[in-house]
């Protein structure tokens, strides 16, 4: 996946609030890293991959009370980098789909003929 840098400024005015934004920002899945930035350290810089980032906001507001979404950046100058470094005749293997085939179980089929008499010569 591709990382994602997500900036967030947010109501940090004590460093109580700063570490709780940080904890709150650091236990949401995906996340790689966490920053404070800025002259009031009030913008907080996250980097993973696949973070949902709506969910990140709305764990904010719960705790710190006041989060705003500035920009959300897909990091792809280190993967291009390292794209370049390849051959460009190379070509990526793409993986065959397995096709799986699974049988339905047999139907058993059961006919029920009327009840047997029980003496053959007495007849209804």
């Amino acid at each position: 996946m591709v990382q994602q840098k997500i900036v967030i400024s947010a109501n940090m005015g004590c460093d109580k609030c700063r570490v709780k934004a940080l904890q709150v920002a650091a236990t949401t899945n995906g996340v790689v890293s966490v920053a404070v930035e800025g002259a009031d350290k009030d913008k907080l810089v996250v980097k993973g991959d696949g973070v949902d980032s709506v969910e990140l906001i709305r764990s904010l507001r719960k705790k710190v009370r006041a989060a705003t979404l500035l920009s959300v950046e897909e990091e792809k100058e280190k993967a291009q980098k390292e794209e370049t470094g390849k051959g460009k005749d190379e070509k990526e293997e793409v993986p065959t789909p397995i096709q799986s085939w699974h049988p339905y179980p047999p139907y058993e089929l059961i006919i029920y003929e009327g009840h047997p008499s029980i003496c053959p010569l007495f007849v209804w």
